[in-house]
C-alpha cells in the first residue's frame, strides 16, 4: 500500500484472498466484532532454520543466521515463504471487516484518473485510468483539431493479471514513431517497442535489458538514444548487482545488434547516464551521476559537427546540474552548487567556464523542484513551507507572474516545449483529486482540462492543517495533519503517520483514495517531512544522510511523540508506515523505540544495512547510506540496521512486512530475514506478519487490483490491533433490486 508514491510473491495473494467463507464473515461482523482481535490467537510460524554464517567487519564478528532466504530461487526458501503466507492470510481472513474494507476501497478507487497531456509531432497524448482498471490506458489525438482520441496503448490487454506495465514513453519528434517500454511483474527492467503511428502497429525493433532510461529522439525522428547494462546471467536478473550503464543510439528499422556505442566509462562502472537533445536537435546532452549521489556532471555533443566528440561541460561532480533546456548555444541548468536551495543559471556551450555562468532565477527560502522552458519563458516549480508554488519567468529571470493554485497542494507533471504558447500541469493536494489544467502564457489564465468526480467525496468535510514540532536538537519540522472536521484531540483517534526521510524525496500533499478510506474511519493521517529529504533544501538531505541517519529516525519519533502529546492520539492507537527508505524508517522505528507505538507497517524494506549494496542497485544507494566496507561507516550502519538491532524477549508491536518476489530494487530478503528475526525474538503475543506478494516488484506499475488488495490486508491488521469499530467503516451499497 502506497499512500504516497505515485506521477514517479507459491501461494498467491489474490487466490488466498478468495475463500468462501467471507459470506460468513461478513453477515457475522457484528457478533464478532466483540469477540478478543485475532491477535490473541496463536500463530503457528513455520520453523526457520539458522546457519552458522558469520562475517567479520573490521575485527567485529556479525552472525548471519537467515542468510539461506537471500538465495530466493531456492526450493526451500519458496517453501518457507509459501507457510509465511499461509499464515498471514489465515491470520487476516479471521478479522471480520476485511471485506467491508475491501469493499470500500474498491468503491473509493473506482473514479477516472487522468494523466497530464503532452504535445509531440503534432499530436496530444494522454492517459486514462476509468476507475478500477490495473493500468492507464494511453490515448492520441491530433494536436490541433477536434477529432475523436484513439486507443494507442492499453496494457490491460497485455497479461491477463495486470503484471505487464507501459515504463517507458516517449513520442517521436516528426509525428511518425513512438518509442516505448514494457515491464513484467513489477521489475526495473524493461524492453523498448517502436510503434508507428500511422499504423498502430509495432515495428521489429526490440531493445533489451534496459533499466532507468527512457528513449530520447534525435530532431529528425531517424532513433533514438537510450542507456542499457551487460545482460544479467540467466535467473539473475532479479538479484545481481546492476553496473556498467552504456548508451548507444539505435536506429529505426535496424536490430538491437547493429546499435552504436555512443558513451561508456569502464573507469567508472558506477556511473549511470541519462540523455536528452535540445529542441533545435543541435546539441546532445548526457549527465552523469554516481549511484544516488545528487551530484553530477554534464557533457555535450554537437550533433551538427561532423565526427564532434563528446566533451565535458561540467565536471568534478561538485554539485547537481539538471538541463532544463537550451535557446541556440545558451543552456538553462537548475543546480545547487553555492545554493543549496537551488536556482538556475545559463551557461553558453561555446564558452563554459565558470566565470561565464549567469544566474538567471537566483537562490531563495523557496525550494527550487524543476524547470521547463516553455515558449519563451521559464516555468518553475518551487516549494515554500512544502506547498507547491508554480512562477513564470522571463529567460532573463524576470519573474512575470505566479500562477495562482486552488488551494494548499502539489504541481506535477508541467508539460509543454518551446514551440507552444501554453502548458499543460497536474495539482493535487490530499482533499484535491488531482487535476489537470492549462495555462495559458498569453492571457496567463488556468483552464481545468480534466477534473475527476469521486463520488460521494466533500472536501468540506475534512481539515488539512501543517504544523511544526521540536525535534530531539531544536530544529523545527514541518508536519501536515489531515483528519475529519470536529474531530475530538481526545487521545483516541486512530492515527497513521507516515515517512520517509531519505534521498532528497520530499512528500508533498496528494490525494488518495486510501487516504481518504482511512479518514472516512474516524482516522487521521499524518506526514512529517523528516531530515533526510528535500523540504528545505540539500542542507535539509545532509542533515539525515550517512552519519546523520539516526535525526531521521528522531524527527520520526519527535513526531509521533507531539501527535500524544497534543491529544490527537495515544500510543495503543498509532500506526506508523512507510515504503523502501521509509521501511528502513519503520523497521528502525520498532527495533529502537518498540513502546511507542501500537501497530508497524514496514513495505518493501532496506533492512539489512550491511549486505544492501550487494544485490541489484544497492550499490547505487551508498552515497546516502555509507557501506559496511567503510569503518567509519560500518560503525552507524551497524548501530541502526534494523535486522541486526533485534533483541530476543523484547516486546515488538504488532508489525505486518510486506514485499514482493519480483522487487529488484529492494530485494526481498531485506523482508524475509527481517521477519524471521522478529518472529524469533517476539517476547508478546503481538503478531508479526510477513505478506508477500507476487509480480508487482517494488511498486511501479503495480496493477489496481493488487494495490487495492494489500491496502486491504494492511488497514484489515490495523483495524484489528488499534481497535477500530467496525461501525466507523461504511457498509457497502445494497445490491440493486430486481423488478
Amino acid at each position: 500500500m502506497r499512500f504516497e508514491f505515485v506521477s514517479f510473491g507459491a501461494t498467491t495473494a489474490s487466490t488466498m484472498m478468495a475463500r468462501p467463507f467471507w459470506t460468513l464473515l461478513l453477515c457475522a461482523a457484528l457478533t464478532l466484532a466483540v469477540l478478543p482481535r485475532a491477535a490473541a490467537q496463536d500463530l503457528d510460524y513455520p520453523e526457520t532454520k539458522t546457519v552458522d554464517t558469520v562475517d567479520v567487519y573490521h575485527g567485529t564478528q556479525v552472525p548471519d543466521p537467515y542468510r539461506w532466504l537471500e538465495d530466493q530461487d531456492s526450493e526451500a526458501t519458496q517453501q518457507w515463504v509459501g507457510t509465511q503466507n499461509g499464515v498471514t492470510f489465515g491470520y487476516l481472513e479471521q478479522i471480520p471487516e476485511r471485506k467491508r474494507l475491501g469493499d470500500r476501497l474498491r468503491e473509493l478507487w473506482d473514479y477516472p484518473k487522468y494523466g497530464v497531456p503532452q504535445r509531440k509531432g503534432g499530436h496530444l497524448f494522454y492517459s486514462t485510468n476509468s476507475g478500477l482498471q490495473n493500468h492507464a490506458v494511453t490515448y492520441v489525438q491530433p494536436a490541433d483539431s477536434s477529432a475523436e482520441p484513439r486507443v494507442l496503448f492499453n496494457p490491460n490487454a497485455w497479461s491477463e493479471e495486470g503484471t505487464v506495465s507501459l515504463s517507458a514513453f516517449a513520442p517521436g519528434p516528426n509525428g511518425e514513431y513512438v518509442a516505448y517500454g514494457k515491464s513484467e511483474g513489477g521489475s526495473d527492467w524493461k524492453t523498448l517497442y517502436v510503434r508507428s503511428l500511422n499504423t498502430d502497429e509495432d515495428l521489429s525493433d526490440t531493445i533489451k535489458w534496459v533499466k532507468f532510461s527512457n528513449p530520447t529522439w534525435t530532431k529528425n525522428g531517424d532513433g533514438f538514444y537510450y542507456g542499457r547494462y551487460p545482460a544479467p546471467k540467466e535467473g539473475e536478473q532479479y538479484e545481481a548487482e546492476t553496473k556498467a550503464q552504456k548508451i548507444y543510439y539505435h536506429e529505426i528499422g535496424t536490430p538491437q545488434s547493429d546499435d552504436r556505442l555512443v558513451y561508456e566509462r569502464p573507469d567508472n562502472p558506477k556511473l549511470g547516464f541519462g540523455t536528452e537533445v535540445t529542441h533545435d536537435g543541435r546539441y546532445l546532452v548526457i549527465r552523469a551521476n554516481e549511484g544516488t549521489s545528487p551530484k553530477t556532471e554534464l557533457y555535450v555533443k554537437d550533433l551538427q559537427a561532423d565526427d564532434a566528440e563528446i566533451r565535458p561541460l561540467i565536471e568534478g561532480f561538485d554539485a547537481s546540474y539538471n538541463f532544463i533546456g537550451a535557446d541556440g548555444s545558451t543552456f538553462y541548468i537548475q543546480t545547487n552548487r553555492d545554493a543549496p536551495n537551488r536556482r538556475i543559471i545559463a551557461v553558453d556551450v561555446t564558452q563554459s567556464d565558470r566565470s561565464n555562468w549567469q544566474t538567471i532565477v537566483p537562490e531563495s527560502d523557496a525550494v527550487l523542484q524543476g524547470a521547463d522552458l516553455v515558449g519563451e519563458k521559464l516555468v518553475v516549480e518551487a516549494l515554500t513551507d512544502v506547498k507547491g508554488r508554480l512562477t513564470i519567468h522571463a529567460l532573463d529571470g524576470t519573474r512575470e507572474t505566479t500562477v495562482e493554485l486552488p488551494t494548499i497542494g502539489s504541481v506535477g507533471s508541467v508539460n509543454g516545449s518551446p514551440d507552444d504558447d501554453s502548458f499543460f500541469y497536474g495539482f493535487t493536494s490530499f482533499t484535491y483529486p488531482t487535476t489537470v489544467f492549462r495555462y495559458d502564457l498569453d492571457t496567463g489564465t488556468s483552464t481545468v482540462v480534466r477534473e475527476p468526480e469521486v463520488e460521494g467525496f466533500d472536501a468540506d468535510r475534512y481539515t488539512v492543517k501543517q504544523v511544526f514540532y521540536e525535534s530531539t536538537d531544536g530544529t523545527e519540522v514541518p508536519m501536515f495533519i489531515v483528519h475529519r472536521k470536529g474531530l475530538e484531540r481526545d487521545g483516541t483517534n486512530p492515527t497513521y503517520l507516515y515517512g520517509y526521510g531519505g534521498f532528497n524525496i520530499t512528500i508533498t500533499p496528494r490525494f488518495s483514495p486510501s487516504t481518504l478510506a482511512w479518514l472516512e474511519m474516524g482516522g487521521i493521517y499524518a506526514v512529517p517531512n523528516l531530515r533526510g529529504g528535500g523540504a528545505y533544501g540539500e542542507s535539509w538531505h545532509e542533515a539525515g544522510m550517512l552519519g546523520n541517519k539516526q535525526q531521521v529516525f528522531d524527527d520520526f519519533y519527535a513526531a509521533a511523540l507531539h501527535l500524544i502529546d497534543e491529544t490527537y492520539t495515544s500510543r495503543s492507537k498509532l500506526a506508523i508506515a512507510g515504503a523502501s527508505n521509509g521501511g528502513l524508517l519503520t523497521g528502525a522505528s520498532i527495533t529502537q523505540r518498540p513502546t511507542l507505538f501500537g501497530a508497524a507497517v514496514v513495505e518493501r524494506g532496506v533492512l539489512d544495512m550491511l549486505r544492501y549494496d550487494e544485490f541489484t542497485i544497492g550499490w547505487a544507494w551508498v552515497p546516502e547510506y555509507g557501506s559496511s566496507e567503510n569503518p567509519e561507516q560500518f560503525e552507524f550502519l551497524y548501530d541502526y540496521s534494523p535486522l541486526h538491532n533485534v533483541e530476543p524477549g523484547t516486546a515488538y508491536p504488532p508489525t505486518i512486512i510486506t514485499t514482493a518476489d519480483t522487487d529488484d530494487r529492494v530485494v526481498p530478503s531485506h523482508s524475509y530475514k527481517f521477519a524471521a528475526a522478529l518472529q524469533q525474538a517476539q517476547g508478546a503475543d503481538e503478531p508479526i506478519l510477513l505478506r508477500v506478494e507476487t509480480d508487482t516488484g517494488h511498486g511501479g506499475g503495480t496493477p489496481t487490483s493488487k494495490e487495492i488488495e494489500e491496502t486491504t490486508d494492511v488497514f484489515a491488521f490495523l483495524v484489528d490491533q488499534l481497535g477500530i469499530e467496525a461501525s466507523r467503516i461504511p457498509e457497502p451499497p445494497a445490491p440493486p433490486t430486481g423488478r
